[in-house]
């Protein structure tokens, strides 16, 4: 009896120590802000301080729950990251926003709410609001991908051409506004959680509502996206 309860107590141990692990090798990452704002540097600068203790979000992707830790909700349900794989269908004609029901990583629901607005607020954080020429800076995990031995992929930024469009990704793919490094992290000893991000300036558009998506290819042929909507006063 003495054997078998000490067996029982290792295997559950070992059980333990890998289902806390496992989360952390497999992670992949997601837009945690889309308008990060700092409290003493210069948006235009070339080396910006990321952490949550030298700025603030002011705006956020859909439905995105705001009081999580940073960098944790790969291991929540559901997990944040919408994988855009090369299986059925490509990673170019797979939906550009997550529903929770297609991709092999489903993510949360970022479906475009019939109010885009409705998707903001409350529980979530609130919808980007900027202005044509306005520094806009985006705000990721490393989820372990900025390691020296990581490949440097850039962050793609689509915004849609006009207000009130929802576009597929073929369609977004021909609007990219901007490429951002996505290893341009700050340092820190954990891997999973350093901060991580790129700014670049709103492109003119006319005032209205405005899909945005952050894409970022991990492997080939497998994007990571991300999707908000931002209102371009």
């Amino acid at each position: 009896m003495v054997l078998k309860s000490s067996f029982t107590f290792l295997l559950v141990a070992t059980m333990a120590v890998f289902s806390s692990y496992t989360p952390q090798a497999e992670a992949h990452s997601w837009a945690d802000c889309i308008d990060w704002r700092f409290k003493n540097q210069n948006p235009r600068s070339k080396k910006l301080d990321f952490s949550s203790s030298r700025g603030y979000c002011m705006g956020y992707p859909r439905r995105f729950p705001k009081d999580k830790e940073f960098g944790s909700l790969d291991v929540a349900w559901p997990s944040r990251h919408y994988q855009q794989t090369h299986s059925n269908p490509a990673p170019n004609r797979a939906i550009a926003c997550s529903d929770r029901k297609h991709g092999v990583e489903v993510g949360s629901d970022e479906t475009r709410a019939r109010r885009p607005q409705d998707a903001y607020g409350g529980r979530y954080g609130r919808m980007t609001v900027t202005s044509v020429g306005k520094r806009l800076c985006v705000r990721w995990p490393s989820k372990n991908h900025a390691k020296k031995n990581e490949p440097n992929n850039m962050v793609q930024i689509n915004l849609a051409p006009r207000a009130g469009l929802e576009l597929n990704q073929q369609e977004l793919l021909k609007n990219t506004v901007a490429l951002l490094p996505y290893k341009n992290c700050n340092p820190g000893r954990n891997e999973d959680r350093r901060t991580c991000g790129g700014c670049f300036d709103v492109p003119k558009r006319r005032p209205g509502i405005y899909q945005l998506q952050w894409r970022w290819m991990l492997n080939k042929n497998e994007w990571y996206t991300s999707c908000a909507d931002i209102q371009i006063q």
